[in-house]
């Protein structure tokens, strides 16, 4: 019986490894970063139709380098990764603030969207990715991004202590990178 069940569900399992394949073969290189952490790669899908000038700006710092070392310095467990501060303290950033591009996309599971301070138009390089939904967060953060693999290695990111989520010995991004440049 084992024996049939596996030559029946043989050609499904090489269908759906098909699929998988033709699915990353058709992704915008252009608008897809990676983001390699210690665990292994994260794959973003980036959301120019929702913020354009918030894609442009991470795709101009991911090409620089800018991203490459720097740590997850605020995470707290069953809500957010943020990182993108080089000093690593929360408050510093690239040094160019962008206008806030907010939208209606919902901040759930896997979404990438960038902090702020209390001025919505203070965005700069500091970005989150959300472990669970937030509804809170709604129409009120740039949501530029969402996770599309490797969503196991975020929930891998070394948590922060209750309640503000400051990291000790913080997880670094290891390398961020435009798929179009990834070599």
């Amino acid at each position: 019986m084992m024996s049939f069940l596996k030559t029946l569900l043989a050609p499904l399992a090489a269908l759906v490894l098909l699929a998988g394949s033709a699915a990353a073969q058709q992704r915008d290189l252009e608008n897809t970063l990676y983001l390699d952490l210690d665990g292994g790669r994260v794959v973003i899908e980036m959301r120019p139709d929702l913020a354009p000038n918030h894609v442009a700006r991470i795709k101009a710092l991911a090409r620089a380098g800018f991203y490459d070392g720097v740590v997850f310095h605020r995470v707290i467990d069953g809500f957010m990764a943020q990182g993108g501060d080089p000093t690593g303290t929360g408050t510093s950033g690239s040094g160019q603030n962008l206008r806030a591009e907010f939208s209606n996309e919902p901040h759930v599971r896997g979404v990438v969207s960038m902090a702020r301070a209390r001025d919505p138009n203070s965005a700069d390089s500091q970005f989150f990715i959300m472990f669970d939904s937030a509804p809170s967060l709604d129409g009120q953060y740039t949501v530029w991004g969402r996770v599309v693999e490797g969503m196991e290695f975020v929930d891998g990111i070394k948590k922060g202590n209750p309640p503000n989520g400051i990291v000790d010995d913080p997880d670094r991004i290891v390398r961020m990178q435009v798929a179009a440049d990834a070599q």
